[in-house]
């Protein structure tokens, strides 16, 4: 424990952190630990020695002082994985989700706190078996702590909060570029796996107090933004996370859907129903192919736009009681590009709500274990973070008159 002071927040650095994954998502975290978390240290690890280096030399630049390092991790290895963590008060693991399983493994062995951005519903229930294993090694293990799946969800139990008992809850969000461009008007601000697996399988929803499954990209609804004009909302997998399983026999309706510019939902529609989204292999012309393969060669160019900039939308509407009659809570939030960090709206609500976790999990704030998020990390508490971060949320209250 370092007994220096953080000139920029007038607190003792006490506390070290690490990152698994150097890319877009980790860099921002690591960036916000650094600022807002009483760090000594932020080690960024990547199989990608360079990317890793660079990565911690941007955040050193913005922080303006060394608190950031790079090294090279294979998170493949689970002896590197454990080396890398021994010693480490909390971390981030911003990998594909395929690793987590086995990261969190190597957490409990090395006794260092870890919350990830997840991604695979199936994935982070395995990991919440570890409950025991956790505890007893005094650590916390927290999945799914990104933009959705991840932040949604907590400030929808920020919502629940606000009123006195719940029966439904609704989510929209997405990211979004500020300047749509045809033909397919969106931005890719995160991995083309990512993006393709909330387009994939089914969503896991919560209604009639029953859990159900919905095929992705159904159900078109528009909604109406802020600012953005309208918007379509459709089914995707994996928002909802483990919400459905903690929230049944207490709510009636947990959903949540994705925002895009209108005439997405049709183009998205016809790729599912040819099969683009497929992994597996087909015969083109004497050659096995795979069809996401074709689509990623395709696709990616005309959305992977270097320099354009984005923000990023979300609504959570919470419906319940309060005072004993029928209320409402409706939660706005709009983000967008930094000028100043030069972090994108997806850089800041993903990387930073997974951040403001390691540092809850480093500070002894969370309950000990391999707990889910929306059972874990108290609503206020997370809002009141948002805000210091200059991430402000707009509420609209519909309160029983007296």
């Amino acid at each position: 424990m370092s007994g220096r002071l953080d000139l920029q927040t007038g607190q003792a650095e006490k506390y070290t952190y690490a990152v698994l994954g150097a890319g877009r998502q980790g860099t921002a975290a690591a960036y916000d630990m650094a600022k807002f978390g009483q760090a000594s240290k932020v080690t960024i690890g990547d199989v990608d020695l360079r990317q890793a280096r660079r990565a911690a030399s941007h955040v050193n630049r913005l922080i303006g002082r060394r608190v950031a390092e790079g090294t090279r991790v294979d998170v493949r290895r689970p002896a590197q994985i454990k080396r890398f963590l021994t010693g480490v008060d909390a971390f981030l693991s911003a990998v594909p989700y395929y690793y987590n399983l086995e990261i969190a493994k190597a957490a409990i062995a090395a006794r260092a706190n870890m919350c990830d951005l997840g991604g695979h519903t199936g994935i982070v229930r395995k990991q919440l078996l570890l409950d025991r294993r956790a505890t007893n090694a005094g650590i916390s293990i927290i999945p799914d702590c990104g933009l959705g799946p991840g932040m949604g969800a907590t400030i929808a139990c920020y919502g629940m909060e606000m009123l006195d008992s719940s029966d439904e809850v609704y989510i929209w969000e997405g990211g979004l570029p500020q300047n749509p461009r045809p033909p397919f008007n969106y931005l890719l601000t995160f991995n083309f796996e990512g993006l393709i697996n909330e387009y994939s399988g089914k969503a896991v929803f919560l209604r009639g107090g029953e859990i159900i499954e919905v095929p992705c990209i159904e159900e078109l609804e528009v909604i109406d933004f802020p600012s953005l004009g309208k918007l379509e909302a459709f089914t995707t997998s994996g928002g909802t996370s483990t919400c459905p399983w903690t929230f049944k026999g207490k709510l009636k309706v947990f959903q949540n859907k994705t925002l895009r510019y209108p005439g997405s939902y049709a183009q998205l529609k016809t790729m599912r129903d040819l099969g683009l989204f497929s992994e597996r292999e087909i015969k083109v012309g004497g050659a096995k192919v795979a069809p996401r393969r074709v689509l990623q060669a395709l696709y990616e160019p005309h959305v992977k736009l270097p320099g354009e900039k984005d923000v990023v939308a979300l609504c959570v509407k919470c419906v319940g009681r309060k005072d004993d009659r029928p209320a409402e809570v409706i939660l706005e939030m709009l983000d967008y590009y930094d000028d100043e960090t030069q972090f994108s709206a997806m850089e800041r609500t993903t990387g930073w709500s997974a951040s403001i976790v390691a540092i809850m999990m480093a500070q002894g704030e969370t309950p000990r274990g391999a707990k889910p998020l929306e059972t874990a990390v108290p609503g206020h508490l997370f809002v009141k973070e948002l805000e210091q971060r200059g991430i402000k949320l707009t509420k609209k209250a519909n309160w029983p008159k007296s």
